[in-house]
Order: C-alpha cells, then structure tokens, then sequence
C-alpha cells in the first residue's frame, strides 16, 4: 500500500515540477524575466546545462547518468524496505521526486528549466524540483545530525549512571 501512495506522491511532485516548467517555458521564456516582489523575487528563465549553481555546465550525459545512478539507489531503498516509513522516507521522496523532474527536462530538453530567482541574496536561479533535493537533503542532514548528537548526549547519561 506504501509503494502505491510513494509513487502517487512521486507523480504528483513531478507532475508541479513539470507543470510550472511548463508554464514558464510558454509564458516566460520570451520575455525573459518577470518581477513577483521588488528587490525580493523574480521569475527569470535560465536554461541549466550544469548540475546545481550550473556546476559541470554542458556534461548533460554525465548529470543524467549521475542522477540517474542515484535514483536507482534511492529506488532500491524504498522497494526493498530498507528505509522504513517516517521522515527519512518522505525525504528521500522529495529528493527523488525533484531528480525525476530535472532528468526529464535532461531527457527531453537537453538542459534543466530554472526559473525562481532571489534577489535579495546573490544566489544561482533555481526550479521546484531543486527545492525538493535541496530541502530534503538539508533535512536528512539536520536529522542525522540530531540523532548523532541525541545519542552523545544518551552515552553520557549512560555512563555517568
């Protein structure tokens, strides 16, 4: 039952993903930019050929088959049960989720579609589906980073008993 509702969850972020592309590549691509919030958020159409930051810029065969790797791992973990549902799980969905969307634009595009754009901040253009990677690795991050440090903190209760 779990693995019906992951991939109905799946197809519905890559569905977000794709839709908002979509969008922008129809409606902003030929303007190039819109502002949302003045000096705060914008709209500004990029074409990505790189990893994030645009980092390895023009390795298209590379990042699919990178990411391409690491959704077959992440795959693997989920069907097998070898992460259990909880947190992590739902972690790992976004993060799949959002490496789905971006191997799709790879596949078919040939380069990612960014689009969200702070301006407050100097910061690379980014996509929904680099919000899901980055906000689900940043919270498995501050997970394990609880756990590491919920379980010092046990060890010294435990030898101080």
């Amino acid at each position: 039952m779990i693995n019906i509702i992951t991939a109905a969850v799946i197809a519905v972020l890559v569905g977000i993903d794709q839709l908002t592309k979509y969008f922008v590549v129809a409606d902003l691509k030929p303007i190039g930019e819109k502002m949302l919030i003045p000096g705060v958020l914008q709209l500004n159409y990029v074409e990505n050929t790189g990893a994030m930051m645009g980092m390895l810029g023009g390795k298209t065969t590379l990042m699919i088959i990178a990411a391409f790797i690491a959704l077959v791992v992440l795959f693997a973990l989920i069907i097998t049960k070898k992460i259990r549902f909880g947190f992590i799980y739902c972690c790992i969905i976004a993060i799949v989720s959002g490496g789905i969307g971006n191997i799709i634009d790879r596949v078919v595009r040939g380069y990612v579609v960014d689009f969200i754009e702070f301006l407050f901040v100097d910061f690379y253009v980014f996509n929904f589906a680099d919000c899901l990677i980055t906000v689900g690795a940043f919270l498995i991050i501050g997970y394990e980073i609880y756990d590491i440090i919920k379980d010092h903190k046990n060890k010294k209760v435990e030898q101080h008993a």
